[in-house]
């Protein structure tokens, strides 16, 4: 009865799920991997996105610090950009075009990257500018290249850097300080000693203190911007301060007293803030004439294309989402074609193989391609046609088997009825034929049990030493009344007498069937010759007759049970095609081989090889 798979226990079924968890977790590892990769890739695009725009910024504000406008900045903007691969414009910020690197380009973006002035440092961008200290009058978002009138001539700047020259010998002579002189924006030299703080040092205090003394460049330009400071603390009636070269300031005593309502502290937090405020704006003040405009920067890709970067917005993740669906959809498409095609072909076998289960020998599958599937189709016929011949050779046999023992049962049973009824006297001439007819009966059955215990491994050797010219002579001794019969001559040929350690009984009757055989098909005036030779492995005995051979399309089928080349059931013409199997079970029992070699109207031979025991 054919039963259904249930859908859960599918192949096709299993098949999808399997390509689905492989889908699902080759699509999370490619991610996973893609993620860690782009989002490295990412940061080091970033990281030198980040240093080039503050490179970019860094350049345009030094020129903006150093010139008092922005002609000539296109000498300082084309090899920047083309460094950095950027394309780089700059305008006024009413948006009037300062210089361009690459105008033909197109218009510039709605948002700009910065505002480059020099008195308004974004440090943001600029964090490799060193602000100065907290006491420098709220003016660390002034660029210290940025020098105005503090800018010392040549004779100022040879004068102090022989003052510092000296105040360095004098270091390292008295006080063994390692120091060095660095040169400042200004043009003023300033001693450093890496690892030592100098203003605790008591050594070379007056070389020192002559290096400290302001020049009349930096004198005057002092005096200005502290006549702005007072200006503008005077305009919110606070005292005058004295504001030094480091933009720390030195308060002069007030005029009059805080107001008694507010506390010290209080007052005095908040002209602080006053003071720093008043300086950053004289500052910016003094510095403006010197310093280019504030401009507006814009950095972006060249062709006027804004930078894309990637990153998880609902844009990208619905896109992600997207790709990954198409790819599990593929997936599932191609498993369905190639499970079809899998299962397909299965279903195609296990059809072909109920059918035969149901009687149908002529079942037979389809051979498409050549796979696996391909080759246990093509293995699926084979085993179809062989079980059909099996099926069609049993029949024939038990047809056979019917005929051979009715022949002699009925002979019996008319002779004892005959006996019975008076008509034929028991004689020794019935009595010889009934036990002819009884021997032929037994000769069938043993042939049957022989088989059945080969079939069940229940067939028993009993081996001992067997010396095969011997036993071959009690062959044919045995065979030569049949062969006298019909006109057949028996020879046996041996060389060296070959010894086999074998069961003699099986092995007379495995060659005395071949004898038999041979001279049952071999006509009158023919011989059959049994021959024995030995090699260092194995002993071969052939049986060779002269009679009609056998087609090349029936010699593979000599050794299967029931198979006769002769249909014909008669007696003389025919046994009862169970010799020649019994032949090859008891050769496997000996461990050995049987086969046959024919040529159509010529002869044939059956050889046995039988193998010697390996030394111990």
């Amino acid at each position: 009865m054919s039963r259904e798979v249930p859908l859960r226990r599918s192949l096709l079924l299993r098949l999808l799920a399997l390509a689905v968890l492989i889908a699902i977790g080759s699509i999370a590892a490619t991610a996973w991997l893609a993620v860690r990769t782009t989002t490295g890739a990412i940061r080091q695009e970033q990281g030198q996105a980040l240093a080039d725009d503050a490179r970019i910024y860094d350049t345009l504000l030094a020129y903006a610090a150093t010139h008092p406008s922005w002609d000539g900045v296109d000498a300082a903007l084309q090899p920047l950009a083309r460094d950095v691969g950027r394309r780089i414009a700059l305008t006024t910020e009413t948006g009037t075009p300062i210089a361009d690197s690459t105008p033909d380009a197109g218009p510039l973006p709605t948002t700009s990257s910065a505002t480059v002035d020099a008195l308004a440092v974004n440090t943001t961008l600029m964090s490799g500018i060193t602000p100065a200290s907290s006491g420098d009058g709220g003016t660390s978002r002034i660029d210290p290249r940025t020098t105005g009138p503090y800018l010392l001539p040549p004779e100022e700047r040879t004068a102090l850097r022989d003052k510092a020259a000296e105040a360095v010998r004098c270091l390292r002579l008295r006080a063994g300080i390692d120091a060095t002189v660095v040169d400042g924006p200004t043009g003023r030299p300033r001693i450093e000693a890496p690892g030592t703080d100098l203003a605790d040092s008591a050594a070379c205090v007056q070389s020192r203190a002559n290096l400290a003394t302001l020049t009349a460049t930096e004198g005057k330009a002092l005096a200005q911007l502290n006549a702005l400071v007072n200006t503008c603390l005077a305009r919110r009636q606070l005292s005058a301060v004295q504001v030094d070269l480091d933009w720390t300031w030195t308060r002069q005593p007030a005029a009059s007293a805080p107001d008694d309502s507010r506390s010290a502290a209080g007052v005095d937090q908040e002209h602080n803030r006053a003071i720093s405020a008043c300086v950053g704006t004289s500052r910016r003040e003094q510095l403006l004439p010197y310093v280019a405009p504030a401009a507006t920067l814009f950095v972006i890709d060249p062709g006027g294309r804004p930078s894309t970067t990637f990153d998880l917005s609902p844009a990208n993740q619905t896109r992600i989402v997207a790709v990954a669906g198409l790819v599990l959809l593929v997936t599932i498409g191609f498993t369905v074609l190639a499970g079809i095609r899998l299962t397909r072909p299965l279903h195609a076998l296990t059809g072909a193989a109920q059918r035969m289960r149901d009687g149908d020998g002529s079942a037979r599958v389809r051979v498409t391609g050549h796979d696996e599937i391909a080759r246990l189709a093509e293995v699926f016929n084979d085993m179809a046609e062989r079980r059909e011949r099996l099926e069609q050779l049993r029949r024939a046999m038990v047809s056979d088997i019917a005929h051979e023992m009715r022949t002699p049962v009925s002979n019996i049973r008319g002779w004892l009825e005959a006996v019975e009824d008076g008509i034929a006297a028991p004689d020794r001439r019935l009595l010889s034929s009934l036990l002819e007819e009884a021997t032929l009966l037994q000769h069938v059955i043993s042939d049957l049990q022989d088989l059945a215990e080969a079939d069940a491994g229940a067939l028993r050797l009993h081996r001992e030493q067997v010396y095969l010219t011997d036993l071959l002579a009690q062959v044919a001794e045995a065979h030569r009344g049949q062969a006298d019969r019909a006109g057949v001559t028996i020879e046996v040929r041996t060389e060296a007498d070959p010894q086999l350690d074998a069961d003699p009984v099986r092995l007379r009757q495995a060659v005395g069937n071949l004898v038999a055989n041979a001279v049952r098909h071999t006509p009158s005036g023919g011989h059959v010759t049994i021959s024995a030779n030995a090699t260092d492995a194995e002993v071969i005995v052939s049986v060779t007759d002269t009679g009609s051979g056998i087609s090349a399309e029936d010699l593979p089928q000599v050794f299967e049970r029931f198979w006769r080349a002769e249909k014909s059931r008669s007696r003389q013409t025919g046994g009862s095609g169970l010799g020649l199997a019994i032949v090859r079970k008891l050769t496997e029992a000996h461990g050995g081989t049987v086969s046959a070699t024919s040529t159509p109207t010529q002869g044939s031979t059956f050889t046995l090889h039988l193998p010697l025991p390996t030394p111990s």
